[in-house]
Parts: C-alpha cells; sequence; structure tokens
C-alpha cells in the first residue's frame, strides 16, 4: 500500500528539476517572442516618427515649403545626410522658391510626469518662436496633457519673443510679448514647456549663423 501511493505520488507531482526546466524554456520562447515582435515594429515606429516629425516642422513654421536637416559640427551648421551618434540636428526651413524661413529645433526636458519632447519654430531675424508642437508627453490627462490639445496654450508660441527670457504668467494676465500664459490647473506642465524652450534656445543661439547667412537649401534635398 505505501509503495502504491509513493509510485502515485511520484508520477502526479512533477519533480522541482522539471519545474524549473520547463519554466526556463517558457521564459526564453516569451522572451524570443518579445525580441520578435520589437523587431518586426521597429521599422515601423521609427518611420512614423520621422513622419510625425516632418509634419510637425510644416506646423511649426509657417509657409515652409521644404527643409533640410543640419548638424552642427566643427563650429558651423552643415546639410547632414543622415543621423550620426553623438551629433545634434535642427531643421532649416524654407519656402517654395527656396528662401529660408526659419529653424525648427526639438528639444526635451522633465514635466510633472516623464520626459515632454516637443519641436518650435525659430525665426532669428525676428527672435522669435512662431510654432510649438508637443510630440510626445506623459502629463496628467484632463489637465497636463493640454500643452499638447489646448489650442489656446499652443497660440501662445505664434510670436513669442525670446528675450530678455521667455517666462510663465498666470492666464490672461500677460502683457509682454514674452511671456506665456499658463494652463489653468497644469502649471508645472506649463512652467516645463517653457524652460525646455527657454534652455533649448539658449544652447542654439550662439550656435547659429548671424541672419541673412543661413545655409542655402541643398540642391538634392526634397
Amino acid at each position: 500500500m505505501a509503495l502504491r501511493q509513493l509510485l502515485t505520488r511520484n508520477t502526479a507531482e512533477p519533480s522541482s528539476t522539471r519545474l524549473v526546466v520547463t519554466l526556463g524554456i517558457a521564459g526564453l520562447l516569451s522572451g524570443l517572442a518579445i525580441v520578435g515582435i520589437y523587431e518586426l515594429t521597429l521599422s515601423t515606429i521609427a518611420d512614423n516618427k520621422a513622419r510625425e516629425l516632418r509634419e510637425a516642422v510644416f506646423k511649426v513654421l509657417p509657409g515652409v515649403s521644404r527643409f533640410q536637416k543640419l548638424v552642427y559640427a566643427e563650429g558651423t551648421l552643415q546639410p547632414a545626410a543622415s543621423q550620426a551618434s553623438g551629433e545634434e540636428f535642427i531643421y532649416a526651413g524654407y519656402d517654395a522658391n527656396g528662401a529660408f524661413v526659419g529653424y525648427a529645433i526639438a528639444g526635451e526636458g522633465p514635466g510633472y510626469q516623464d520626459t515632454i519632447s516637443l519641436l518650435y519654430g525659430y525665426k532669428p531675424a525676428q527672435r522669435r518662436i512662431v510654432g510649438m508642437e508637443v510630440l510626445d508627453n506623459r502629463e496628467t490627462p484632463g489637465s497636463g496633457d493640454k500643452i499638447q490639445k489646448d489650442p489656446e496654450f499652443r497660440e501662445n508660441f505664434r510670436a513669442l519673443a525670446v528675450e530678455p527670457k521667455i517666462i510663465v504668467v498666470k492666464k490672461g494676465t500677460k502683457p509682454k510679448p514674452n511671456q506665456v500664459d499658463a494652463i489653468t490647473g497644469a502649471t508645472v506642465s506649463s512652467n516645463s514647456v517653457v524652460s525646455i524652450l527657454e534652455n533649448t534656445n539658449r544652447r542654439w543661439l550662439n550656435r547659429l549663423p548671424p541672419a541673412g547667412t543661413e545655409p542655402p537649401l541643398a540642391a538634392d534635398k526634397p
């Protein structure tokens, strides 16, 4: 009787070694599946981001019909054929006749919840930001995410002076062209956007060539 119980228990209960092996195989297969899915979708994600960026350039630089990527290297801006690690890029926009309109500059920084990524248009001759689009954010739904959805907030950046400094004020109280109306209930997110703009623009101001001497549109750029 004891022998029968022992045999029955051994048959019904798999050994700990078998459990470990089974779990290990299952984990391996799951990992391979995740990696495979990531590899398959990586190019699609990259294509979508490139499309979104292209659309954003036209939004933040009114009047632009063509643009080219520029890399800052050896103290000057140069047309860039492709992105390389360690190099910083901006985009120069041109009208239908090939005349320079302004720069589209990407920036990012901490928000209330996570990193905020954005793109803004800048006209050096006017020293003004002429458009801003939030590309990615994880701010609080219904309040902080209004930095991307609220048309009144985005209107702040249609002709925003960058001098002496971009500052945030309580909504409805801005009297000066360098001020931004905060979103009610989302002051932290509003300040984050302005901080990103201020820091990014200050970093690029010393790198941009004098107004009127911007790089011409390369003949082989779309």
